[in-house]
């Protein structure tokens, strides 16, 4: 029994790190899409090559994932961005981004999970977002002005940032989220990058213009609600109106 115990764990954990695998895949390749083939000249790709990396994600998963995006492989990308708004338990305004090659698979399947929750209801709701540039980084000098480096860097905001917030960010590290109109992304991250920041992230998103009290026990609902989301293959990223 033990012994089949283990075996269970073990495919488990290999089905774990193949969706990990598989969505880090995924954003190399609609990184490369959007910004370029070339690392060094798109900030959001050299990103999720380095996350990729760190996940053990092999150099020739990688490269391919860059050659579908950029058609000079066997392959070439035909992925279709779709943007699902919901609301999550207890009316928390969620926007779910999907990249999917099938979208009469995909599309009913995310409206289940909406369905499936409680109070989890499907509903226009982009109003209640800003459609902004995002771009996450840490610096090792503790002593760095964040609202100065926002200001150099062309970010409308700040926000300081932990590694109890984004795990990517050092412990000992200073960590920040800009936010910038969508066309400053790529300046941002490259003046953060050439000024002793290390970019973590650099992408298009949401962020909710409100925020709505609630109990630890609905956060706890909403959590739920959003890992559940979070795990589909196809979903990219999901945004939602809770801190």
């Amino acid at each position: 029994m033990g012994r089949q115990w283990l075996l269970a764990k073990r495919e488990v954990s290999s089905l774990k790190k193949s969706k990990a695998t598989g969505k880090f895949v995924r954003e190399i390749t609609i990184a490369a899409r959007h910004g370029g083939a070339d690392p060094h000249h798109n900030a959001r790709l050299a990103a999720a090559i380095d996350k990729a990396k760190k996940e053990s994600v092999s150099r020739d998963v990688i490269e391919r994932a860059i050659q579908k995006a950029s058609g000079s492989g066997d392959e070439k990308m035909a992925l279709e961005h779709i943007v699902f708004e919901g609301y999550a338990p207890h009316k928390i305004p969620v926007i779910v981004e999907v990249f999917t090659d099938n979208n009469n698979r995909t599309a009913p399947e995310i409206r289940v999970l909406f369905r499936e929750a409680q109070l989890g209801v499907p509903g226009s709701n982009k109003f209640l977002f800003d459609h902004v540039g995002l771009v996450e980084a840490y610096t090792t000098n503790l002593q760095a002005d964040l609202e100065e480096a926002a200001i150099e860097a062309g970010a409308n905001e700040v926000e300081p940032l932990n590694h109890h917030q984004n795990d990517d960010i050092p412990q000992e590290a200073l960590g920040a989220r800009f936010i910038t109109e969508r066309t400053a992304v790529h300046a941002l991250a490259t003046w953060l990058s050439e000024h002793g920041w290390k970019v973590i992230t650099s992408e298009i998103g949401y962020v909710a213009k409100n925020f709505p009290p609630l109990t630890e026990e609905e956060r706890y609902n909403v959590g739920l609600f959003l890992e559940k989301l979070q795990e589909h293959d196809d979903v990219h990223r999901v945004w939602a109106a809770i801190k």
